[in-house]
């Protein structure tokens, strides 16, 4: 299906970023020269999302400035300067500034590189995938191996049919979670209007056999301290041509 709406999860604090999210908020820091949200905006916009909220609390004028210079997706802006609202209250809150129907959530510091030219983006295989009658959200997930920056833990194990239960020690096909969802935002009609972790969603969705994954096409990228940026960099270097 094409999806065109999008929520981008941008609002924590980035205190393993210290010193330098002191100073900046955590999308806004650069990874070979080029904001880590921008990264991800235009992973959207090439999927063909034309609108994204974008949750924003540290340094929010900052974020809100730097947002106002893109020209796509068409950027709204969901304000948690009062009160962060963690993952999950964040996407339902975002959730109220867009239009009813399937959307897909990225986290504005998770990333990847390395998809092959001529063949349909990651984002655009997972929005294919999505099939809301059998489905309450896919999920990009990525195997460990193909990993830069993340601290090891597995997520899910993926089964053959791709549905995805919580990993636990000895299973089979264990994955990491990407960072990427393709959902219907009328899932969260029922959102509490409060703070709360998104893995409740996940996890009622396992629950219910409604939980699915889509290995991602490339190598992924988290950058959540100050040593990532350099192991970034590195990688992304590693996938240009000629690296």
């Amino acid at each position: 299906m094409s999806i065109t709406n999008a929520m981008v999860l941008a609002a924590g604090l980035g205190t393993r970023l210290r010193p330098i999210t002191d100073t900046l908020p955590k999308p806004l820091v650069r990874i070979a020269g080029k904001p880590m949200i921008d990264y991800v905006l235009d992973i959207l916009a090439a999927a063909g999302v034309t609108k994204a909220a974008v949750n924003v609390h540290h340094f929010a004028d900052q974020m809100e400035e730097h947002l106002r210079r893109r020209e796509s997706p068409h950027i709204l802006i969901s304000d948690e300067r009062d009160a962060l609202m963690n993952s999950g209250g964040g996407l339902a809150k975002g959730l109220k500034l867009l239009d009813d129907g399937p959307l897909l959530v990225m986290n504005a510091d998770l990333f990847w590189i390395g998809e092959k030219a001529g063949t349909p983006s990651n984002l655009q295989r997972l929005a294919d995938f999505f099939d809301p009658e059998s489905m309450d959200m896919a999920l990009l997930c990525v195997r460990l191996e193909d990993t830069t920056g993340h601290n090891g833990k597995k997520d899910f194990s993926l089964a053959e049919d791709g549905r995805l239960v919580r990993y636990e020690e000895g299973m089979e096909n264990p994955i990491v979670y990407a960072g990427a969802i393709a959902m219907e935002s009328r899932l969260f009609a029922d959102a509490p209007s409060d703070a709360f972790n998104l893995n409740i969603y996940f996890d009622r969705a396992v629950a219910r056999g409604r939980l699915f994954g889509l290995m991602l096409d490339g190598h992924w990228m988290t950058v959540g301290t100050p040593e990532a940026i350099a192991e970034a960099e590195a990688a992304m270097c590693r996938f240009q041509p000629g690296g």
